[in-house]
Parts: C-alpha cells; sequence; structure tokens
C-alpha cells in the first residue's frame, strides 16, 4: 500500500508529464472546439506564400503530417492514461490494479506512474 508522501511524489510526477505533453500537443494540434481532447492536427505548409507547388515539397508536408498523425495519437493515449491516473489519486484508488485490485507493485508505479494495473494483468 502507498504512504500519502509516495502518492504526493506520483501526483507531481504525473502533472509534470501532463504538462509536458500538452506543451508536445499544442506544437502539432489546433484546438478545433472548446471541447475536452477535441484537437486537429496542423497541416504543415512548407511553401508559404509561394504560386509553385513543388511535388518534393507536397510529398514532404504527407509525410510530415503522417508522422504528426501518429505522434498525436499517441501523445493523446499518454495523455488519458495519466489523467485516468490522476482521478484514481482524487478518488483514492491510485496504485490498485483495475482488474484484480491488488497493489500494484511501486516498481512497476516508478517506471510508469500512469500504470492502471498489475504486471500480470498489464496487457488485458
Amino acid at each position: 500500500m502507498l504512504t500519502e508522501e509516495q502518492i504526493k511524489q506520483f501526483k507531481e510526477r504525473l502533472l509534470e508529464e501532463k504538462e509536458r505533453i500538452e506543451d508536445e500537443l499544442a506544437g502539432i494540434v489546433e484546438k478545433k472546439s472548446q471541447g475536452k481532447g477535441d484537437f486537429e492536427v496542423k497541416y504543415p505548409d512548407f511553401r508559404e506564400g509561394e504560386d509553385v507547388v513543388e511535388l518534393d515539397e507536397e510529398a514532404d508536408e504527407v509525410e510530415e503530417y503522417a508522422t504528426e498523425l501518429s505522434l498525436e495519437a499517441t501523445l493523446k493515449d499518454r495523455l488519458d492514461a495519466i489523467n485516468k491516473a490522476l482521478d484514481k489519486i482524487e478518488k483514492g484508488t491510485y496504485g490498485k490494479c483495475e482488474v484484480c485490485g491488488a497493489d500494484i507493485p511501486i516498481g512497476r508505479l516508478n517506471a510508469n506512474p500512469e500504470a492502471l494495473t498489475c504486471i500480470e494483468h498489464a496487457e488485458q
């Protein structure tokens, strides 16, 4: 069972990581509306102000856009997991496996503070 001090430290780590991810997301997405998590990846424009479209520039834009779409999905998944872990801290259930209810080992939480399951149930 986690102590209050350990939970406080994990909360600080989670909040720092949340801020870092939100900053990183802000660099590649535009907020579509006021809805939570409602983002759209910015399409890069390498030829801003140019009249002639070069095929290699178009290809670069498409490649960068595809990369940023993948990165956005990964970052949003991490952000969702962090928010879920922070919610569990507020509810007093942080550090308990969502599948079996057992304590999540401290080593697992140190490696991955947003872990929601014990190692045995990590793949479920």
